[in-house]
C-alpha cells in the first residue's frame, strides 16, 4: 500500500512540475492515457511471455532492440497467425514499436519520431484488437493540439519530457496492476481538486464512494446479516471514471463474494474514454464490464429501452453520483415512458428525479439503490412533492442521509444520499444527519476515517444504517413513522426529524430567584460597609442598597 501511495504521489508531483500553463484537466487526459498505455504494453508482454515461452528472445548487450522486436524480425511469416493468437488470448495486440517500453526509450533519447509513433501505436490499439472495449479508446488525447506546442517539433519535445519523466518515476516502484490501478485513481482524484466545477463530471470523493458501496453491498432486507455472498449484476447510470463502480467489485471481492458483471453509462466522451481505461487498469476483464458511451435521460442505451417487463436489464445494486439540479428537456412523449409514467416527470429546472426514476427502474425487486443528490429533492413542491409522495407511500425511500457541506469539489452544497428499495423490511424511514461530522482541510472538508485519533464519520452512517437502532440518536439520526411524514405533508428536510441544534439550557427558576436574592443581600452588607467609611470621613451617605 506503501509503494500504491507513494508512487501515485511520485506521478502527481511529475505532473505538477511538468503541466505549465496547461490546465488540470488537459493534462490529465495525458497523463493517464502514459499510464494506461505502460499497463496495457506490462500485460500484453507477460502474455507473450507465456505464449512464446523458450522462444521469447533474450537481447545480446549490443542489440538495442527490445524482445518482441527480435522475434518480429526473425519470425516475419509467423507475426499474422501470432497477432491473431494474442487476439484471442488478450484481446489487443500491441506491436513492437508501440510497446511502452520502446516508447519510453524514445522518450530517454528524445527521438524526433515520438510523437509520430505514438499516435501511430494508439490507433493501432484501437483498430487491431478484438474487442470493441478498444474501439475509439484514444480518441480524446489530441497530440496536435497547440496546448503541448505551436508545432510538431515543440510538441515531440514536450511530451519526451513528460514521458521521460513518467518512465524515471515508474521505475522507482514496482508496478503491477494493483499498484497502476491505485496510482491511477489517485492521479484522478489529484487532478478532479485542481479541476473545479469540472470534477463533478468525473468524480465522486473516495469517501463518499465508500459509503456508497457499503449500503449497496449489504443485504437488502437485513444488513446486519453483512455483505451479500453474490451480487450478479451492478448499474452506476452516471459512471463518470468508473471509480463508484470499482469500489463496489472491491468490496464484495475483500468480504469473499463474487460479482458478475458491472455496468455504467457516461454521456462525456472523454470521461467515458477514462472509465474504460480505468477499468481495464485494474484487471478488470473486457467481458466483465460494459460502459456504454450515452445520455442517461434520453435513455439512449438500445438495451434499457426493451419494453417487454421479462426481458428488461434489472440489477442487484443501482448507485451514481449525477450532475446535480441539471436542466433538461423532456418532450411530450416522455410522460409515456416506463421510467417516469408511474411517478412523473421531473420539471425542467431540476433533473434530479428524472435520475433518481432511472436508476429505480432498472432495480432488481431484492436490489439496494443509493444515490447522491441536492437537498432540495427533500422537500421541494410542484411535481417533484409528488413524485416523492409516491414513492413514500409505495414504500420505497428507505434512508435518507444528509452529508456535510463542500465535500466536493464541483460544489460546496451540502446533498444526501437516498437508498431505495423495491421490496423494503421496515414500514419507516430513516433520517440520519451527519451534516455535522466532518474535518475542515485547506479547501475540503472530509469525513474523518478514524486515524490519529479522529472519529470515524463514515463507520458511523454505515453502522448506523446497519443497526437501524430503534431509539433515536441525539441530533444524529431517528426512525420515522409514515404517519409522522404524511403530518409533515411528505416534507422529508432532515432537520424536521433530526435537528443538530443545540438545546437551549434549561431555566431553574428557584435556583435563579435565589441566586437574586443573595445578590440582593450582599448589596446591602456592601453598602452598610461602604457607608461607614464615608460617615468616618465625613461624606455624605449613599441610600441603602446603591452603590452607584
Amino acid at each position: 500500500m506503501t509503494d500504491q501511495k507513494e508512487l501515485g504521489k511520485t506521478l502527481w508531483n511529475i505532473a505538477d512540475q511538468l503541466r505549465g500553463a496547461m490546465s488540470a484537466d488537459d493534462f490529465r487526459d495525458y497523463m493517464l492515457s502514459f499510464l494506461f498505455l505502460r499497463y496495457l504494453s506490462d500485460n500484453y508482454v507477460h502474455a507473450v511471455k507465456r505464449e512464446l515461452g523458450s522462444d521469447y528472445p533474450t537481447p545480446q548487450e549490443d542489440d538495442a532492440r527490445i524482445p518482441l522486436q527480435i522475434w518480429y524480425d526473425a519470425n516475419a511469416d509467423d507475426v499474422v497467425d501470432f497477432e491473431n493468437q494474442m487476439r484471442l488470448k488478450v484481446h489487443y495486440v500491441i506491436e513492437p514499436p508501440y510497446l511502452w517500453s520502446h516508447i519510453a526509450e524514445m522518450a530517454r533519447t528524445q527521438d524526433d519520431d515520438l510523437l509520430n509513433t505514438l499516435q501511430s501505436g494508439f490507433k493501432y490499439i484501437e483498430n487491431k484488437s478484438f474487442e470493441s472495449t478498444f474501439n475509439g479508446l484514444f480518441s480524446e488525447i489530441n497530440l496536435g493540439s497547440e496546448k503541448l506546442g505551436k508545432d510538431y517539433t515543440s510538441r515531440n519535445k514536450k511530451l519526451t519530457t513528460i514521458i521521460a519523466e513518467i518512465a524515471k518515476g515508474l521505475d522507482e516502484f514496482s508496478t503491477d496492476k494493483d499498484t497502476l490501478g491505485d496510482a491511477y485513481e489517485y492521479l484522478i482524484g489529484q487532478f478532479a481538486a485542481g479541476s473545479g466545477k469540472k470534477a463533478g463530471e468525473f468524480y465522486t470523493p473516495q469517501q463518499i464512494s465508500n459509503i456508497l458501496s457499503s449500503i449497496v453491498t449489504l443485504d437488502s432486507q437485513e444488513p446486519k446479516t453483512g455483505k451479500r455472498e453474490k451480487l450478479d449484476r451492478v448499474l452506476d447510470f452516471a459512471c463518470g471514471s468508473g471509480s463508484l463502480l470499482l469500489n463496489i467489485r472491491r468490496q464484495v471481492q475483500d468480504a469473499g463474494g463474487t460479482i458478475g458483471k458491472i455496468f455504467g453509462q457516461e454521456k462525456n466522451i472523454t470521461t467515458y474514454n477514462l472509465a474504460r481505461m480505468n477499468m481495464l487498469l485494474h484487471g478488470v476483464k473486457d467481458a466483465e464490464f460494459e460502459i456504454y458511451h450515452g445520455d442517461t435521460l434520453d435513455n439512449e442505451w438500445d438495451a434499457f429501452r426493451e419494453e417487454n417487463p421479462a426481458k428488461k436489464p434489472v440489477f442487484d445494486a443501482v448507485v451514481a453520483n449525477p450532475p446535480f439540479s441539471l436542466r433538461w428537456s423532456p418532450g411530450e412523449e416522455t410522460a409515456k415512458d416506463l421510467r417516469f409514467k408511474n411517478h412523473g416527470v421531473a420539471p425542467k429546472s431540476a433533473a434530479d428525479f428524472a435520475f433518481l426514476l432511472h436508476g429505480f427502474n432498472y432495480l432488481k425487486e431484492d436490489g439496494v439503490m443509493a444515490i447522491i443528490l441536492p437537498h432540495g429533492v427533500l422537500f421541494r413542491g410542484g411535481v417533484e412533492a409528488k413524485i416523492r409522495k409516491k414513492l413514500l407511500d409505495d414504500g420505497h425511500i428507505d434512508t435518507v442521509i444528509g452529508l456535510p457541506a463542500n465535500l466536493f469539489y464541483s460544489t460546496g452544497i451540502p446533498v444526501c444520499i437516498l437508498v431505495l428499495k423495491k421490496c423494503k423490511k421496515s414500514d419507516d424511514v430513516l433520517f440520519i444527519n451527519a451534516s455535522e461530522h466532518y474535518a475542515k482541510d485547506k479547501r475540503q472538508n472530509r469525513l474523518r476515517i478514524g486515524e490519529n485519533d479522529e472519529p470515524d464519520d463514515i463507520e458511523k452512517i454505515i453502522n448506523t444504517y446497519i443497526e437501524r437502532p430503534e431509539k433515536p440518536i441525539e441530533r444524529y439520526a431517528r426512525r420515522v413513522s409514515m404517519d409522522e411524514i404524511k403530518e409533515n405533508d411528505y416534507n422529508l428536510n432532515i432537520t424536521r426529524y433530526v435537528s443538530t441544534a443545540e438545546p437551549e439550557p434549561i431555566i431553574d427558576l428557584a435556583k435563579t430567584h435565589k441566586s437574586i436574592v443573595d445578590a440582593d443581600k450582599d448589596i446591602h452588607e456592601l453598602t452598610k460597609k461602604h457607608n461607614a467609611f464615608l460617615k468616618e470621613l465625613g461624606l455624605p451617605l449613599l441610600p441603602e442598597g446603591d452603590l452607584k
